[in-house]
């Protein structure tokens, strides 16, 4: 269920008229493009109350920048700081361990990674991971799955959730902005700490106490994933790790990328700023009044702006690290896919942050069972993974309202896949539909799924006052007038997904 794939009608997407699909982009990206300057039109109307309220920022060309995306602002702020300078120098080390001594390409990307980290979150804060590797460590020796997980889950909880203990590590620090570095960090490490103790007991032959430890040490602080991801198993990570640099350098394949991959991330944070500069969506959102006030087209561009925001930030984030490991031989995990093509919710999970869905895959859905041990064993499993992750994320009264979201839209999914594909109704299908009827039905149950996933990611973005108020306004007070042409470009949009991805998730 959380692993499998969703399009009741049809197992691949059927051929339409190109005059029909052509229809759905123009209505697909004309929606886009007219909601977005609707959103535009409001903000521009409300500025000036906006800057008094949430202080918006001078920026570029006259336009005045929303900065109350905290975790854009964030790690904005830190990059011009440090960590652009950091993961420069993260591949400038890998150039020329690549070219001089390749054999000690790994030795030299701990040492390194450790450095930095040490500078940056300091040597209390890298004394609190190397604490956290210790018994991570110490435990993976008894080959016992549960006591594994039960010593990395009360490590991250204390760390995370523990109030005289995040005292204590804010005090170590400046600035808040320190300590939430030093948070990311912590959370992110226990994935991967998770990954090395699982790993250790599942393996029948392992090499000796010092180069395990050792191994770890290098996975803990490799510098382009330490502190935001994404990510990748311990498995993968010693795989691949090892790749002799030559096979990855002929032709200039890895070059050329490099460039491409460069150009496209400086693209993708010019969208980014460009819609902070023109739409303040994170700071209309955070107003119920303005929630309310807001035209239906309006509100429409709200909900896409923040949901393509999102996109677009983590395709920065992910986007500069995975270029540079690919100089290590790594393959990272690919980048999200654009969320205006996801039309389902396990399609979200699969394809937006890949490294994690392995991760809850492999350590979580399929040791408990999964798809494969009835029906019983892929809701446990399914909702122990969004269990995970709600904790993962914080676990605020939002997230687990956002958690039971996913949870019920996968079930739901799963469940009406497996009623189409029952005999009687399968052959019914099978005998009065044809392929592109099928396929327009399976748009059209896509677009309610779409609707929730939407309204699922604005309670993640925004909180429960967010998603409350758009389901007010659409569903009950818009039933009628707003709800209707609401789903229809939503079918665009899950024929436009279903075109460009022909076997959905």
């Amino acid at each position: 269920m959380f692993s499998g794939s969703f399009c009741p009608m049809t197992s691949q997407a059927a051929s339409l008229p190109r005059a029909e699909i052509f229809a759905y982009w123009v209505l697909s990206f004309g929606s886009h493009l007219y909601s977005f300057y609707q959103l535009h039109r409001f903000s521009k109307a409300h500025e000036t109350r906006l800057q008094r309220q949430f202080q918006l920022e001078q920026g570029l060309i006259g336009y005045l920048r929303d900065p109350n995306d905290f975790e854009w602002t964030f790690w904005t702020h830190w990059a011009k700081k440090s960590l652009l300078w950091s993961l420069f120098g993260h591949g400038m080390i890998t150039i020329l361990t690549n070219l001089y001594s390749p054999k000690l390409k790994v030795l030299v990307s701990a040492v390194y990674g450790f450095i930095v980290a040490t500078s940056v979150v300091g040597i209390k804060g890298v004394a609190v991971l190397l604490v956290h590797l210790g018994v991570t460590f110490l435990v993976a020796q008894l080959r016992r799955p549960a006591f594994c997980w039960a010593s990395s889950l009360l490590l991250l909880i204390s760390t995370i959730h523990f109030q005289p203990l995040q005292d204590i590590q804010r005090g170590w620090y400046e600035t808040e902005e320190e300590y939430y570095l030093l948070l990311f960090s912590v959370a992110v490490c226990g994935l991967r700490f998770i990954s090395y103790s699982l790993e250790h007991c599942w393996c029948l032959t392992e090499t000796g106490g010092i180069v395990q430890l050792c191994w770890l040490f290098s996975y803990t602080f490799y510098h382009p994933f330490f502190y935001n991801g994404p990510i990748i198993t311990y498995t993968d990570y010693r795989q691949q790790i090892k790749r002799p640099a030559e096979d990855l350098g002929r032709n200039g394949t890895v070059f050329k990328f490099m460039v491409l991959r460069t150009g496209r991330i400086v693209l993708w944070w010019c969208i980014a700023e460009f819609m902070i500069h023109t739409m303040h969506m994170h700071s209309i959102q955070s107003n119920e009044t303005y929630l309310e006030i807001l035209p239906p087209w309006a509100l429409g561009g709200l909900a896409l702006a923040l949901v393509q925001f999102f996109y677009v930030k983590y395709l920065v984030l992910f986007g500069l690290p995975s270029m540079l490991v690919t100089m290590d031989g790594v393959s990272p995990p690919k980048l999200p896919r654009c969320v205006s093509i996801m039309h389902t919710f396990t399609g979200m999970w699969r394809y937006f942050d890949v490294g994690l869905y392995r991760w809850l895959i492999r350590y979580i859905y399929v040791p408990l069972g999964g798809s494969r041990s009835g029906p019983l064993h892929k809701v446990l499993s399914s909702g122990l993974a969004f269990g995970f992750v709600c904790v993962w994320h914080g676990g605020h009264d939002y997230l687990q309202y956002w958690a039971l979201m996913n949870w019920a839209g996968v079930l739901v999914e799963s469940g009406l896949k497996t009623l189409l594909s029952s005999s009687p109704i399968h052959s019914f299908i099978e005998q009065h539909f044809s392929a592109a009827m099928k396929r327009r039905c399976a748009a059209l149950l896509c677009a309610f799924s779409t609707a929730m996933l939407i309204l699922s990611n604005l309670v993640f973005l925004g909180g429960i006052h967010v998603g409350r108020i758009f389901w007010k306004r659409v569903f009950i007070q818009g039933w009628s007038t707003v709800a209707p042409p609401m789903l229809a470009f939503l079918y665009c949009f899950a024929q436009i997904g279903l075109e460009w991805t022909p076997n959905p998730a």
